[in-house]
């Protein structure tokens, strides 16, 4: 499945308790059409629907509808601060390519 960092994970942390979640909401991460390279991600906090696959990492949950789990396997999100950008990264295995600012990609063949 996807891999988050202890970085990721203390920031949702923080991000959840500052939203006031509710119980069982978690980090949904997907796959749109759109972007400059094609593909691009979409992440809000949510809770889980029919279909979802949810990853519960280190008691925070992880959500992924099932047509986004292909482009995603194995994924690592980290999150970084930096003078002039700071929030999730993604580093994916199933990309060919990013755009720039890192929020789409385009796919591998046969992805």
């Amino acid at each position: 499945m996807i891999q988050l960092t202890d970085s990721a994970l203390q920031h949702l942390r923080h991000l959840l308790d500052e939203k006031g979640a509710p119980v069982g909401s978690g980090l949904r991460i997907a796959v749109e059409r759109g972007g400059c390279a094609g593909l691009q991600y979409t992440m809000r906090i949510s809770q889980p629907q029919d279909g979802d696959e949810v990853d519960s990492k280190q008691g925070v949950p992880l959500i992924v509808d099932r047509e986004s789990l292909a482009y995603l396997e194995g994924c690592q999100i980290d999150y970084l601060e930096a003078l002039h950008d700071s929030g999730f990264k993604i580093e994916n295995p199933n990309a060919a390519r990013s755009c720039g600012c890192g929020t789409s990609f385009e796919p591998l063949k046969g992805s």
